[in-house]
């Protein structure tokens, strides 16, 4: 559906996108994910037509849109402030797009503003003022005002980041349903890692206007080409190590904290060689060893340095051996098992099939 090959975009000295190449495919739930001022919301902003690329060129549905302005362009946007017009009830606003249509009377206008409004759950609020909506409902007014227009792709840049925590969950799943019932491409710009992974078919990384890593949420989440993106997608455990042996399928590393380990070529950077580096490892992939536990494995020796109790989970930050920071464990609060507290000696279980390798 959309194509981007060499996109790079200058605002003078600034160098905001670098050699952007990617393929978006039809019918796919894409998200744009990075920090402020990575460079996401300018590349959406190119596909749709609101800036112009400096050099490079942008492709959708096989059409170049070199010189192609963003009303003419088969796709529509939902911004991050909804653009709501207060002086407009709902209907009205949702029919805001279809003014310029000539082939439609007022019959065929009103039954796709109802059509629009029953497929996000507005069904009956036609008449409602706009300036009397809740946050949510002024996002399913914006988002039914884009797709009563049918475009091929829709664009949102961070429309959910104005809610609060329990409606931004409901949406998530509300938009990810939308977007398998209508079928069309929808592109999200979003710094929400979790939002991301739950919502997306595949996710392009970015930072300072590059595309650090494009792949879908588990391999994202499992293996991450770099430090930087491990560490920005969730939390992961950093420990410095020392590859000893890099040849073929032999990979040994010596790990701080955890020892020698033999790691697979799908666990290590390509062209792995010895040398000084560090390995990532989830919270959620290790475990507090507690009694009873018959679970076998390689097992440390810890001491909880700090405890985050979230109800379904806790958090402990654990020192081990040969290491200068504590490292974090994810455990569910099952019935039964206590919450250890600060200073308690534990022992710590691990898997090295959940270490990743990263580059020199």
């Amino acid at each position: 559906m959309i194509t981007l090959q060499g996109v790079e975009k200058h605002y003078g000295d600034y160098h905001a996108l670098r050699g952007i190449n990617l393929d978006i495919q039809a019918g796919e739930f894409f998200s744009l994910l990075g920090p402020s001022g990575c460079g996401k919301t300018t590349l959406l902003r190119t596909i749709a037509g609101f800036e112009d690329v400096t050099d490079g060129t942008v492709t959708i549905d096989g059409q170049p849109m070199a010189n192609v302005p963003a009303n003419r362009r088969p796709t529509n946007m939902v911004f991050q402030s909804y653009a709501i017009f207060p002086h407009l009830n709902v209907a009205q606003n949702v029919a805001f797009g279809l003014r310029r249509r000539k082939d439609l009377n007022a019959a065929a206008r009103n039954t796709l503003v109802e059509d629009a409004l029953d497929m996000v759950g507005l069904d009956g609020y036609g008449k409602r003022a706009a300036h009397a909506l809740s946050g949510g409902q002024r996002q399913r007014v914006a988002l039914a005002r884009a797709l009563i227009l049918k475009p091929k792709v829709l664009l949102l840049d961070e429309p959910l980041s104005a809610l609060d925590k329990k409606l931004r969950e409901q949406m998530q799943s509300e938009l990810r349903r939308l977007q398998r019932q209508v079928g069309i491409t929808f592109i999200l710009v979003t710094h929400d890692q979790e939002e991301a992974l739950i919502m997306s078919d595949r996710i392009a990384v970015m930072f300072e206007g590059q595309i650090a890593q494009l792949a879908d949420p588990q391999t994202l989440y499992r293996r991450p080409i770099s430090r930087q993106v491990g560490e920005f997608i969730g939390v992961m455990n950093i420990l410095p190590a020392e590859v000893k042996i890099a040849v073929g399928a032999r990979i040994a590393v010596d790990v701080a904290g955890l020892g020698p380990v033999m790691l697979t070529p799908d666990q290590c950077p390509a062209g792995a060689k010895t040398g000084q580096t560090h390995v990532g490892i989830r919270p959620e992939t290790m475990a507090i060893a507690f009694e009873n536990d018959t679970d076998t494995g390689n097992l440390i020796d810890g001491q909880v340095e700090e405890v985050a109790y979230y109800g379904d989970m806790t958090y402990y930050d654990v020192r081990l051996q040969n290491i200068e920071r504590p490292v974090t464990i994810s455990m569910k609060n099952l019935v039964g098992r206590h919450v250890l507290q600060r200073g308690e000696k534990t022992k710590v279980r691990w898997d090295e099939r959940s270490l990743v390798l990263f580059k020199q």
